[in-house]
């Protein structure tokens, strides 16, 4: 498993963010990986060391990070800023997945009106009662 696949979305989508806000302050090519440093949210600077080939090897002296086999979004900046297709790719599927998910809300609103439309009256008042009843158990479970 790669270092994007094992990362967390937040902090994969935070990574993002500071790959566009351009935080990576430095950045070069290692025998394993990259390493680098990205100037924080905090205004502190990080350095970061990143093994593609081991993920969970990679370092950042984040508190995220440190002592931590965690993938941060300054370990991820890093590799954004070494693999920019990357980046592209996520949106892209992000993108991909969202117009699916609103066809499917789509679908599914259509499939509702259809049955309610099916109902009569009697039956429409019985499906209401048995919705709003379960809205108002949950509500009171939550």
């Amino acid at each position: 498993m790669g270092l994007v696949e094992i990362a967390s979305s937040k902090s994969v989508w935070r990574a993002i963010d500071y790959y566009h806000s351009k935080k990576v302050v430095t950045w070069n090519k290692t025998e394993t990986g990259y390493e680098g440093s990205v100037s924080g949210s905090d205004n502190n600077t990080y350095i970061v060391k990143v093994d593609v080939e081991h993920p969970r090897k990679s370092k950042c002296t984040c508190p995220f990070a440190t002592d931590h086999r965690v993938i941060c979004k300054h370990m991820l900046a890093v590799y954004f800023s070494a693999h920019p297709e990357e980046v592209i790719r996520i949106k892209k599927e992000a993108e991909e997945y969202e117009k699916e998910e609103e066809y499917r809300e789509r679908m599914q609103k259509k499939q509702l009106y259809e049955y309610v439309k099916m109902l009569s009256k009697e039956e429409l008042r019985d499906e209401l009662v048995e919705a709003l009843y379960e809205l108002e158990y949950y509500h009171r479970r939550w």
